[in-house]
């Protein structure tokens, strides 16, 4: 693990720096757990958790819980950087209870100007399926509390999952997040990419009054580091982060539009410097800013995302990264040379490995459901050269033909597929010749060899225009059989309700980004039942956990440590 995203935790250094801290009254904790002072260094009359807190990558005995910790000159004011502290002192705090009385541990640390005073700390020997609060204290201040949940071990009855992706700041409110954040019964949120956008006011709408900060296109680290600061500030995002753990994957505009691995279609290397460099500006500011634990890298030495998550028996998730661990750049529209090489990989060929043996051993192991988190649609939306989106698996067909005979080959069921990044909704199956009515029946779904749910975005737009958007769509249905619901319209997430029978996606959609609001409305559904490939309808919602965990409290006042 690099220095520069690893645990500041160590108790050796937090005893180094107790001469410059002030202490407080111990914390209460349960039995085995010693009490550690409070720590506040110089203590603040603002906000110093102006980000509030987050937590992330959750495993059976283990979560990342994050927050970032703003410092203050004298007169009270965000300190510059010239007058920034060297270091900041910080505790943590994990409870079985939101009022921290059945403390489970807790400890201490220092963050710097060099990861931009963030924190991220891997709480380990935690209990499996377990929900826990957690809480920091720096410059004499409390965090909000936030709620998070380790993943299940063993039998697992039911999972409630939201997804969504693509937010842009500059075209209106993430009111997507404030809905998420009111679903008290959820066990996890995947994010798939587009959290944040790279343009200035170049891509923004005229009815939201949003600007980027910087208002110019980010290129340096500060520039993302910026960025991040600034999507983090957002009430219903930092709700949503508050009261539930993320499970996240990058797509382009973390970096750039249309990114691959060795470049970007937004990105000139003659303007705009070396796109190594860029991005691991970019990689840096992410792992520094989003509750996400960090890997090995690649052979070439990038950062890599994509890795796997158990939920006990009934599913295995494995998150892919089809941007710039390995992609190759994309290819013109009908350049079949392209197209035909299978070199032209939108995996890697280390991803692509790695995804079969985590396929194959979910399939050995009897996991019911095999669900991947990725960026960009896999299923068919051409049937030749001439292609819709040349940055989707259209454009890689061979690597498309390889995973799909792969699954073929090995008899590997219960596949599906979850997606972000076109800021619309769809829900398909997933067949090698979906055109051939030879190969695939639309009627039972046979021919096919999993399915797939696209999510629509948070904020991003798709076809503003609603008779546009239904015209449309009726369209690609009529002509595209293996494509069960298509819309361009509205925004929203998705919700997963997976048993050991049946997986049910359930498109909630916002009516307006124009202005703040959680209120959705439930619009279509669709199943997957076990042992078949084929997605039907259905016309009602799954109901919510009858007796889900306590919901993190509102933090209504900042809380002075005393």
């Amino acid at each position: 693990m690099s220095k520069s995203f690893e645990s500041n935790s160590k108790t050796a250094r937090a005893v180094q720096s107790l001469s410059r801290r002030t202490f407080f009254k111990g914390l209460a904790s349960s039995a085995g757990v010693a009490s550690l002072p409070l720590l506040s260094g110089c203590a603040s009359h603002s906000d110093p958790f102006l980000h509030s807190v987050a937590s992330g990558d959750p495993l059976a005995d283990r979560v990342i819980i994050w927050t970032r910790i703003t410092a203050y000159n004298a007169t009270g004011e965000i300190a510059s950087t010239d007058e920034q502290p060297l270091e900041i002192p910080y505790q943590w705090m994990v409870s079985l209870d939101p009022e921290f009385t059945s403390m489970v541990v807790q400890g201490e640390g220092v963050t710097s100007a060099s990861r931009d005073f963030t924190v991220k700390e891997d709480v380990i020997g935690l209990s499996p399926g377990t929900t826990y609060y957690y809480r920091f204290v720096a410059e004499g201040w409390y965090s909000p509390t936030g709620r998070t949940k380790t993943l299940p071990v063993g039998h697992v009855e039911r999972l409630r999952i939201a997804f969504t992706s693509c937010s842009n700041w500059t075209y209106g409110h993430f009111n997507v997040y404030g809905a998420i954040a009111a679903r008290q019964d959820l066990d996890v949120v995947l994010h798939l990419g587009d959290y944040i956008y790279e343009y200035g006011d170049s891509y923004s709408s005229s009815k939201s009054d949003r600007v980027h900060s910087p208002n110019h296109e980010i290129i340096t680290l500060r520039d993302y580091r910026l960025r991040h600061s600034q999507y983090k500030t957002d009430d219903f995002l930092q709700e949503a982060h508050r009261q539930n753990a993320f499970i996240t994957v990058w797509d382009d505009h973390e970096t750039a539009n249309d990114a691959y691995k060795d470049g970007a279609q937004n990105h000139n290397e003659k303007l705009e410097g070396a796109w190594a460099a860029r991005r691991q500006y970019a990689i840096q500011a992410y792992f520094e800013w989003m509750p996400i634990r960090e890997v090995q890298k690649s052979s070439e030495g990038i950062n890599l995302i994509y890795r796997d998550f158990r939920f006990g028996d009934l599913m295995d998730l494995l998150m892919l990264d089809t941007r710039i661990a390995g992609r190759t750049k994309q290819s013109q529209i009908g350049n079949l040379n392209t197209l035909n090489d299978p070199e032209h990989t939108l995996l890697g060929e280390e991803q692509e490995q790695w995804l079969y043996q985590k396929l194959d051993q979910s399939k050995a192991d009897n996991t019911a459901w095999r669900v991947l988190g990725q960026q960009v649609m896999m299923g068919h939306f051409s049937g030749g050269a001439i292609g819709f989106n040349m940055d989707q698996w259209d454009g890689y067909p061979k690597s498309r033909e390889r995973l799909f005979n792969h699954i073929i080959d090995n008899n590997i069921d219960n596949f599906v597929v979850l997606t972000g990044d076109i800021h619309s909704s769809w829900a398909m199956d997933l067949a090698p010749n979906p055109f051939s009515i030879d190969a695939y029946d639309p009627a039972t779904g046979e021919g096919s060899i999993g399915v797939e749910f696209v999510t629509p975005g948070v904020s991003s737009p798709g076809i503003p225009d609603p008779v546009l958007s239904a015209a449309v769509s009726t369209s690609i249905n009529a002509a595209m059989p293996h494509m069960k619901m298509v819309d361009f319209y509205y925004r929203g997430h998705v919700l997963l309700d997976i048993t050991h029978s049946q997986i049910q996606a359930e498109w909630h959609w916002v009516r307006t980004i124009h202005r703040p609001t959680t209120s959705t409305f439930f619009r279509k559904a669709f199943k997957v039942l076990n042992g078949q490939s084929g997605l039907s309808a259905e016309s009602t919602a799954t109901a919510p956990l009858a007796s889900p965990p306590q919901f993190a409290p509102k933090q209504t006042a900042l809380q002075r440590v005393v």
